[in-house]
Order: structure tokens, then C-alpha cells, then sequence
């Protein structure tokens, strides 16, 4: 399946900002002055230039990572989170030579003249901040009003972002969940995935090569037989990769181009007559399109050639094929409907599978930021135990990343 492109479009559609790994310099990020916001909350103004002879599509994620320096503190200063604003939105379209601006949070921040702020996937600016400063005093003061309170000059043990590098590289890749659907011997199916960006440190630090688009990846899907006795997993999945996303190349306004490149493994780890393993190497050019507004479009067509040994499952190729094609449209903030495929044009088997999303807090008014979560599947090898047997499954659950 081609699920591992449900989470490149937002990379894709990153045209310029400094600091990222792919983008060309043609949007400067400066961060502005910072005030005290809503709720004891500390705004950050920032501006984005555009010095490109055309428009640029820029966007701005949800949560970016700060680094803040207090006046007298530790030259090193404490890991913060900046929270996108929700009158931002998620992407802008910035004329050549003009403007936009954006605002972030940093959250309950007690903040001091000359603090200096920096965002090491921004660039290496560190800008000293004239704040209004946030008073510090008890969570709850007498009057029972909830204000800021003084944060510790030391980060706490809990926060595992400090000098730890792996932490800043890491991000989802394939969709996270799970789903349940009764009447079949793998009645729920999860789902964890993440991938790792192997040279992140170096890219951050702006020293930009070839090696900042490699990455590591890893994904376990679990079919589980709940109505059997003692609800055994009936089959685990094991998807290693490694693989390299190209610079994406805008063609206008609306459409970017990009291709990732790599190899992965699949195992179920099962012994005899029920292990299954395979490796194959493939190619993916991808395309994102902007509709307007926050909607936008991908497709992802996929190509591959199996190496090494197929004798757990020699016949793999004829119900798998050596092609597929990935197709999503949805919003940043909104219903997604996302599918994938794969086929054997000389066989005529293959297989479709479709998720279709949209936020809980948009349903129940607030609550946890997952995702109501609708999965289907038809055709042959739902997972690799079963890639000879034709299914037909549909579920329902939540998704912690789709």
C-alpha cells in the first residue's frame, strides 16, 4: 500500500521557508515583537517576506520549536512550543516583493525585556524581545483568577527535548489509529508509524546537502481477533524503510512537484508455513495542488520491483502487482478522504482501501485533538499473512494522525 504519502503534502507545499530542507530562499521569516495575549498567553508577531520574482504559497505549521533566553539565564535557555494562532491560517499566498503576517503563542510564558527568542528550523535569528511582561505570581491568585506563573529556570525532568536530538527529528509518517469493525477474524486493526530524519541537526543549523532529505521509517499495523478466545492479534506487519524525498519544485501558484525514493521490508515475524516476509524498492513522484482556501489535492502514483528472497510467498507479485497510485483531498482542519491502491494489470487483482477523517473538537465542541476515523478495504492482502485471500472490511475509530 501507498498509505506512506498520506503525510507529504504538507512538506510539499512548504514553498520557501528558511531553515526547512528543501526550500529555496526566496521567503525570509522575521520574528517580531511579542505582547501579552489572550488568557496570559505571550503573542509572537512574525513576519514573512517574500524576495522571489513570483507569488509563493508558504505554510506555516501548527507548532513550531523555540528556544528562549532569559536575561541572566543559561546561554543554552529552555525549549519552548509556539502555537499557531487560530486567526492564522494554515498556508498563505504571498505576492513577489510583498508580505504576510502571522501570529503564534508561546503559551503561559513569563517573559522579560531582551529575551531573546530563536527557532532553529526558522534560521539562526535570535531576536530580543520588548515584552509587556506576564506578572508572576501563584496560578491562582486571590481573587481566583488563573494567571501565569514563574517558570523554572531549570526545564523539568519531563522535558526530554533538551539536548536531545532525536526528539526534534522525529515526526508521524503514516497515518496513526485504531479501528474496530465486528464479524471477521481481525476485527480491529491499529496502526503506529513515525519517521526519523536522519541529518536534522545539520539542515537546522543551516548547513544544507544532499543528506537532509534522507530518513528512516517505521510502521506496525495489528490485526486483532477479538472474538476469538483469549483475543489473540491474528497478524502483525513489520515495515522498516528507508527512503529520500526530493526538493519540491513549484510549477505555480497551486502545484507543487516532488518524488521520494526508497527501499522497505515487510515482515509478519511468524514461523512455518505462516511466515511472510518481503523487501522491495520503489519510486513515488508526487504532485500537490492548492483549491482554495485550506483544500487541497494529492496524487501519488508508485512503482516498485521486489528483491531478495520470496519463497515465504513466491506468488506475491500476482495479487500485489508492481503498481499504485495514491489519491487525497480533504482540508487542513476539515474532512479528508484519503485512498490508495494497488494492481496487477496482467492478473487483473490488486487492491483499494479509502479513510475518510474529520476532527472531533469540530464535532463535540472541544476535547482532545483526535480524529473521528473511517476505514475500508477490498481486494487482496489487507496484510501480508493474508496476501492471497480476497477481503472485504470496513471499520470505524479514532486516529491520532491521519
Amino acid at each position: 500500500m501507498i498509505r506512506s504519502l498520506n503525510y507529504l503534502p504538507a512538506a510539499l507545499l512548504i514553498a520557501a521557508l528558511p531553515g526547512t530542507a528543501y526550500a529555496s530562499p526566496v521567503v525570509e521569516i522575521l520574528i517580531g515583537h511579542v505582547e501579552a495575549g489572550r488568557d496570559g498567553q505571550a503573542e509572537v508577531a512574525v513576519r514573512l517576506l517574500n524576495t522571489g520574482p513570483v507569488a509563493t504559497e508558504a505554510s506555516l505549521p501548527e507548532t513550531v520549536e523555540g528556544r528562549l533566553v532569559h536575561p541572566g539565564g543559561s546561554r543554552e535557555g529552555r525549549a519552548v512550543t509556539l502555537l499557531r494562532d487560530a486567526a492564522t491560517p494554515a498556508s498563505v499566498t504571498i505576492a513577489s516583493g510583498s508580505f504576510a503576517t502571522a501570529r503564534y503563542r508561546l503559551g503561559r510564558e513569563t517573559l522579560a525585556d531582551g529575551a531573546l527568542l530563536s527557532i532553529p528550523a526558522w534560521g539562526s535569528q535570535a531576536v530580543a524581545l520588548t515584552a509587556t511582561p506576564l506578572t508572576p505570581v501563584d496560578p491562582v491568585g486571590n481573587d481566583g483568577v488563573q494567571v501565569a506563573a514563574t517558570p523554572p529556570a531549570t526545564p523539568p525532568p519531563s522535558d526530554r527535548t533538551v539536548g536531545n536530538a532525536f526528539l526534534e527529528n522525529l515526526s508521524a509518517y503514516e497515518p496513526i489509529y485504531a479501528v474496530y469493525g465486528p464479524g471477521t477474524n481481525s476485527e480491529a486493526r491499529l496502526q503506529l508509524s513515525f519517521r526519523y530524519r536522519l541529518f536534522g541537526s545539520r539542515a537546522r543549523e543551516g548547513r544544507r546537502t544532499l543528506g537532509d532529505g534522507f530518513y528512516f521509517a517505521y510502521s506496525q499495523r495489528m490485526f486483532w481477533d477479538l472474538g476469538a478466545d483469549s483475543s489473540p492479534f491474528r497478524n502483525i506487519d513489520f515495515q522498516p524503510e528507508i527512503f529520500y524525498v526530493t526538493p519540491p519544485k513549484a510549477l505555480s501558484d497551486t502545484a507543487t512537484l516532488s518524488a521520494q525514493i526508497g527501499a522497505r521490508h515487510e515482515s509478519n515475524g511468524r514461523e512455518g508455513d505462516q511466515s511472510r516476509s518481503i523487501n522491495t524498492v520503489y519510486v513515488a513522484p508526487m504532485a500537490a495542488f492548492s483549491l482554495g482556501g485550506d483544500t487541497r489535492l494529492t496524487v501519488a502514483p508508485r512503482a516498485w520491483f521486489y528483491a531478495g528472497d520470496l519463497s515465504d510467498n513466491p506468488d506475491i507479485r500476482r495479487y500485489r502487482g508492481n503498481t499504485g497510485l495514491f489519491v487525497e483531498i480533504g482540508e487542513d482542519d476539515g474532512l479528508r478522504l484519503s485512498t490508495s491502491s494497488r494492481f496487477n494489470f496482467g492478473s487483473g487483482k490488486g487492491s483499494i482501501a479509502a479513510d475518510l477523517s474529520y476532527p472531533l473538537r469540530r464535532i463535540l465542541g472541544g476535547g482532545p485533538d483526535f480524529y473521528l476515523f473511517g476505514q475500508t478495504f477490498t481486494g487482496y492482502g489487507e496484510n501480508l499473512l493474508d496476501y492471497d485471500r480476497r477481503t472485504t472490511r470496513l471499520r470505524i475509530g479514532v486516529a491520532l494522525v491521519r
